[in-house]
């Protein structure tokens, strides 16, 4: 038996996933790197606790300070874990990416709303044998999160486009140029390595969920891609994150007001999808579902 979210007042803890170049928030208050353990796993680093304008927040470096861990090597189920555990409500993932589409120069921002998953060497789901659901991630971006990134980015005169399909491949070497030129032909906007399955265990983990893209460069399609320096992508990879610190600061206060339920259903995705009867789950599986699906198997 499941416990619906009560329609009473929630206070949003915004979680932050930093990609590469992001390894750590400015302007937090409070801030503390704290040791958050999982039973999924190492994440890729210690939590970083704080709070920006008066908003709880809590920050993870995808690739761990120092940018230690390639995509192939990530834990992403740890990561949505202990992101769970430390009390986060939503997930604003930002993300350095090339760009398939020719209206998308470097230094733009993509508030990303549609993935393609290309990626094969990677645990997808909290649900194994023992303990079956389906959730959909038909649409696996919260809407409402998309609506304050793209205010925050209004606000602040950023480069941005609402909406976007981001190719997610294993990596971690770049793309051929046949590669490249399919996913424009399917009609894929950037490419990146990390935020499949991050976005499919969001939502098992019943978080509401978003990407901001942050486009480096052009993918391997574009006639002057061999022309580029190492420099010139540094340089934009720098003036992104200085950017995407600004948006942060901006959206993290509209995030951070009370609400209630979220009206896209992020919070109640395993409402339905749990298919194992409860006296044939595994109680092993069921212990380690504490903190992502305790809502709907607690009761059980």
């Amino acid at each position: 038996m499941s416990q619906t979210p009560s329609s009473e007042t929630i206070e949003p803890v915004i979680g932050l996933i930093g990609g590469s170049g992001l390894y750590d928030i400015d302007g937090l208050e409070e801030r503390e790197w704290r040791r958050v353990e999982s039973p999924w796993g190492e994440p890729s680093d210690e939590l970083l606790f704080g709070r920006l304008a008066g908003v709880r927040c809590v920050f993870l470096p995808r690739h761990g300070r120092g940018h230690r861990k390639p995509p192939s090597a990530l834990n992403y189920r740890a990561n949505i874990d202990v992101l769970k555990r430390a009390g986060v409500t939503e997930i604003l993932s930002l993300s350095a990416v090339g760009s398939l589409n020719g209206d998308l120069p470097p230094g733009t921002f993509v508030i990303v709303d549609q993935f393609i998953d290309r990626t094969f060497a990677r645990a997808k789901s909290f649900f194994e044998t023992g303990c079956v659901a389906h959730v959909s991630v038909a649409h696996p971006v919260c809407p409402r999160l998309g609506d304050a990134a793209e205010e925050a980015a209004r606000q602040i005169g950023l480069k941005y486009k609402r909406g976007g399909t981001y190719l997610v491949m294993e990596g971690p070497q770049f793309s051929t140029k046949a590669e490249s030129e399919l996913y424009r032909a399917w009609g894929c906007d950037v490419i990146g390595m990390t935020n499949m399955p991050e976005a499919k265990l969001a939502r098992e983990a019943e978080l509401c969920y978003a990407t901001i893209a942050m486009v480096t460069d052009f993918d391997c399609w574009h006639p002057d891609h061999d022309h580029v320096t190492v420099d010139a992508v540094v340089k934009v990879m720098q003036a992104n994150a200085e950017h995407a610190k600004a948006l942060v600061r901006t959206v993290v206060p509209m995030l951070g007001r009370p609400r209630g339920p979220c009206p896209a259903g992020c919070d109640r995705a395993l409402e339905y999808a749990v298919v194992t009867p409860a006296a044939l789950r595994d109680p092993a599986l069921v212990a380690k579902l504490d903190a992502v699906a305790g809502r709907v198997l607690g009761a059980a």
